[in-house]
């Protein structure tokens, strides 16, 4: 499908779609909605599907990296090295579809989680005070990021930040992990004898980008925020850390940047995953990293400005 078409189609729904609890309390009986840091319940919209109709995924199967034969060699995964546990790599080909992946690495209980329409993808340790909790898609957007939710509580989390935003946890932060995205090539090549998520059980058309062109549109899907400041355009991705934001493209031109005592770099060769119909075939948007002065990996996520100026709205622009 086309992003007009989708977009058509979700808008209808979203429209139809009254932000208001009272509304929300046949699908959502066990959310405490007198728990909230949200300030205006306009805020959140619906995406189209309900509750669960983005199926997220746990424990998922993985096969051996010399085993798997369909994932392009420019196409991006989410990479997972954590220390006794073989490197995993999660592709985007199957989180575009899923969004969230619950799985346990090295003793670790982690969401692995993408958002494609604020092209962020951040790993998440899933233990909250002594409890680990399964997340799954709620079905709602806020600032067109995915809005989480954990089965435990039926409390609602902003992917994009980590953080509860309605129920039982609001206020509470999810810890992120150093996981990166990288092209697939790049995984193999570092970790012959690393792990691949394999192709999950479900009818969807893996390998294809639903939302084609994303990337190069001039405005943001079911936003209706701020655009960025400084001229950045708001679909251009930034790298973000904390609350500081790097432009990819000051990035790629340097090739790599220190300061504010960490090292970026960036590499040629990833495809982005919201250009062609064929992720595989997307046009080169490269490979980040982001170390510590002692060349530890840093978490991070790369993202699009406007999404970034949401949630940061006096975040740091790192422009120079």
């Amino acid at each position: 499908m086309r992003l007009a078409a989708l977009a058509a189609a979700v808008l209808i729904s979203a429209s139809a779609a009254t932000a208001d609890p009272g509304a929300w309390k046949t699908e959502w009986p066990d959310t405490d909605f007198t728990r909230t840091n949200i300030a205006n319940w306009s805020e959140i919209m619906s995406g189209g599907p309900p509750k669960d109709g983005i199926p997220a995924l746990s424990s998922p199967a993985f096969k051996r990296v010399a085993n798997e034969r369909r994932i392009g060699d420019r196409e991006p995964v989410i990479t997972v090295e954590i220390d006794g546990a073989d490197p995993r790599a999660y592709p985007i080909r199957y989180l575009t579809w899923h969004e969230i992946v619950n799985d346990s690495v090295g003793g670790v209980p982690v969401a692995v989680t993408f958002c494609p329409l604020c092209n962020s993808g951040i790993t998440f340790d899933r233990r909250v005070g002594g409890r680990t909790l399964t997340f799954g898609v709620s079905g709602k957007l806020r600032n067109s990021d995915m809005v989480m939710y954990d089965m435990e509580t039926e409390s609602w989390w902003q992917q994009a930040i980590g953080t509860g935003i309605v129920g039982h946890y609001t206020g509470t932060e999810l810890r992120q992990l150093p996981t990166w995205m990288e092209s697939w090539a790049e995984f193999k090549a570092r970790n012959p004898d690393g792990l691949v998520m394999a192709e999950p059980d479900y009818p969807r058309a893996y390998g294809r980008n639903p939302y084609t062109n994303y990337d190069s549109s001039q405005r943001p899907f079911l936003y209706n925020g701020e655009m960025p400041p400084h001229g950045i355009a708001p679909l251009a991705r930034v790298v973000k850390v904390g609350a500081r934001a790097w432009p990819v493209e000051r990035l790629a031109t340097a090739g790599e940047i220190s300061e504010d005592g960490l090292t970026l770099s960036w590499r040629a060769g990833q495809a982005s995953a919201l250009d062609s119909q064929s992720i595989a075939k997307g046009r080169d948007v490269g490979t980040i990293r982001v170390k510590d002065a002692q060349g530890r990996d840093v978490p991070h996520d790369v993202m699009f400005a406007f999404a970034f100026h949401a949630f940061h709205p006096d975040g740091t622009w790192m422009l120079k």
